[in-house]
Order: structure tokens, then C-alpha cells, then sequence
């Protein structure tokens, strides 16, 4: 049986260097898109995906639905005949505006797709690698705010990031008896996804026990060229 990767997360730079990766080890893998509802706010138009041609099977998510998550998951196992990686790409988007401007409706899409919806798919993720008794589950992020700049006009994407980082830090921080092996890895700067994604790919390729239950950052010699 071939292996099944699922990839999950937003349009953006580094989910795209992460299908790309997983191109290079599988003929097909399943991706899971967070819906990009703010597109038309920020005015930018998506990056063009490497996954979206030869090798995606495009899988439908309404991360706000327990349920979606699950009915995800089961299409993913279909589709790949089993689970073997899971990669959480957790990118968000930016959203440039003034608090006066966002709309509530636009802050509780945003909750929804880029906060609550993690917690929903690590769990059916969490149970389905226990019911395997084997298989990865990697929590993949950039630093968050890595220049110490003071970004005032993105209002949501760092508070989405941050919250990731707490999520993960607290399910890595439980995962020594799991059955399966719990990666987190951050550190990638903007510029440098396809570095990082070929980066952490090889330690999920290793599968070694020591590498489970913490955040491994990608180490800032690798930017250098």
C-alpha cells in the first residue's frame, strides 16, 4: 500500500512548498484548504499552488463543522486507502485593516477557519493515528513576527498564529505515550518555504522517536545562501 499524506491548511507560500514536497514522495496526497473567505477584503489575489494540478485530491472543509472534519478525514482515507502523515500548515492570511472597519461577521469567519478549525481536525486526527496504533502528525508554522517588527495593520493573522502555537505546544506536551509520532516544527522566514518544507519533510521521512513531542526549528544558517 502506497503511503497517504494529508495536507491541510491555507492558500499561502508555505502550504504550497509543502505539496510541493510531498509531490516528491507520492503520486497523489489529499489537500485540505481552509476557505479563504476574506480574499476580496485584503484585495490580493491567491499565490498560484503547486499542489493544484498533478497530485491533489482537493477535499472539501467547513472548519467551523465538527462534523466537516471528520467527513474529511473518512473522503482522505478513501481516496489514499489509509492515513499515514498528517502536515498542519498554519499560515493565515493577513488582513490589513482598522478595528472600526472589520465587520463581526468577518471576525467570526476568521475564528472559524483559522483557530477553531485546528482544534477540531487534531482531534479526529489525534483519534484516527490511535486507532492505527502508528503514523505522524506534524504541526508546521513560520516564526511568528520574526524581524520583532510592530505590525499594528495585520489585526488577525498574528492573534490565529499565536493560538496555534499555544494548541500545539500543549498537545506536544502530552504526546510521549501516543502511539504515533507528534512533530512540531517552525522558523521558516518569508523567501524561504521551499528550504523549510524540504527541511522538516526528511525529519517526518526519518520517522525517529527522538523528534516526537517538541518544536524543532529550522536553523537560521539554512537561510544563508
Amino acid at each position: 500500500m502506497t503511503r497517504g499524506i494529508v495536507i491541510a491548511g491555507n492558500e499561502s507560500p508555505l502550504f504550497a512548498a509543502t505539496a510541493a514536497e510531498a509531490v516528491k514522495r507520492v503520486e497523489s496526497f489529499a489537500s485540505i484548504l481552509i476557505p479563504n473567505r476574506l480574499l476580496s477584503e485584503r484585495g490580493n489575489t491567491p499565490p498560484q499552488m503547486a499542489e493544484s494540478g498533478v497530485g491533489a485530491i482537493p477535499l472539501s472543509w467547513n472548519p467551523a463543522s465538527p462534523i466537516s472534519a471528520r467527513t474529511a478525514l473518512l473522503a482522505a482515507e478513501n481516496r489514499l486507502g489509509q492515513i499515514n502523515d498528517a502536515v498542519l500548515v498554519c499560515s493565515p492570511p493577513a488582513v490589513f485593516k482598522t478595528p472600526e472597519t472589520l465587520m463581526p461577521e468577518e471576525i467570526d469567519a476568521f475564528v472559524n477557519d483559522h483557530i477553531k478549525g485546528w482544534f477540531f481536525l487534531v482531534r479526529e486526527l489525534v483519534l484516527y493515528f490511535r486507532r492505527m496504533g502508528k503514523g505522524s502528525l506534524s504541526l508546521v508554522a513560520p516564526e511568528i513576527n520574526p524581524n520583532g517588527k510592530n505590525v499594528q495593520s495585520d489585526l488577525l493573522s498574528p492573534a490565529a498564529a499565536a493560538s496555534f502555537y499555544a494548541f500545539a505546544d500543549s498537545i506536544l506536551a502530552v504526546s510521549a505515550n501516543e502511539p504515533f509520532l507528534l512533530m512540531g516544527f517552525s522558523g521558516a522566514e518569508a523567501g524561504t518555504e521551499n528550504e523549510f518544507a524540504e527541511w522538516f519533510f526528511k525529519i517526518i521521512d526519518e520517522g525517529a522517536r527522538k523528534n516526537r513531542g517538541r518544536w524543532q526549528k529550522y536553523p537560521k544558517f539554512k537561510f544563508l545562501r
